[in-house]
């Protein structure tokens, strides 16, 4: 499978199972404005909706940047009420992203800052070069994140570091990222995509069906207390178990051999 769609705004092409997303503004470090977002938007339902299509990988165009935020000269042209809206309309962007069933990998190349941040946060694997810089600068602007970076932060790296950075505004580097757990991996520059690559070989080895119950259990159940996370990992269990990828899976590990899936 190669294809590609033409946007403005974004670089998109499917390949050997696999769409990827580059936001394509690098003139302004990937800045993210109203007409690249409906862009990402949607090559996002396009990929989901494309039954060869396993993974997703997001990055950005150039060297410098994964992305440096939202685009300020036309934040400032919006009234508060008009931001709001705005936000909200991010957010659900990112939430679908959330809740898609497919995985999608952040492949972070440089500054991932603001929106950046917020919009790698709402993937499922963030792998970084270890020239990445990544932040929550808004408060330097006056403003706060609008694009779920309170609460995502907050939840990836707990509330002491998250207040810390959200309020001061400073920058953290790719192994600081690492430490607390807001990436996955770190890895030189020239390893970043062969990284991914390799990132994506496993994933594609795996069930896609299986994959895309896991990754709603866990999206799901974080927001749950204890005991409803339980029960709806249950549910999911049943529902992963129902699949003809789990019959294979179990009967293969009986045979000695392995498993043949067609995410079924």
């Amino acid at each position: 499978m190669t294809d590609e769609k033409k946007y403005e705004n974004i670089l998109y092409e499917k390949k050997e199972k696999v769409a990827a997303i580059t936001l394509n503004r690098p003139e302004s470090l990937n800045a993210l404005n109203t007409a690249l977002l409906t862009d990402l938007r949607d090559a996002l339902e396009d990929a989901e909706a494309d039954v060869e299509v396993r993974a997703i990988v997001m990055t950005g165009a150039g060297e410098k940047a994964f992305c440096a935020g939202a685009d300020i000269e036309e934040l400032l042209e919006k009234s508060p009420v008009e931001a709001s809206e705005w936000s909200r309309w991010i957010h659900g962007i990112t939430t679908y992203m959330e809740k898609m069933r497919k995985p999608i990998i952040a492949k972070i190349n440089g500054f991932c800052l603001g929106g950046g941040l917020e919009f790698a946060m709402a993937c499922d694997f963030r792998i970084a070069s270890e020239k990445a810089i990544f932040g929550q600068p808004e408060i330097n602007l006056a403003i706060i994140p609008g694009g779920g970076g309170t609460q995502r932060l907050t939840r990836l790296v707990g509330r002491t570091k998250a207040m810390e950075m959200l309020m001061t505004g400073e920058r953290i580097d790719a192994e600081e990222a690492f430490r607390l757990t807001l990436v996955n991996k770190v890895v030189p520059a020239d390893k970043l995509d062969s990284e991914v690559d390799e990132l994506i070989k496993k994933l594609l080895s795996k069930s896609a069906v299986t994959l895309g119950i896991i990754k709603d259990a866990v999206n799901r159940g974080i927001e749950m207390d204890l005991e409803q996370a339980l029960q709806y990992e249950a549910e999911c269990f049943g529902s992963a178990l129902a699949t003809e990828d789990a019959r294979e899976g179990l009967k293969a590990f009986l045979e000695r051999r392995k498993g043949e899936y067609k995410g079924l």
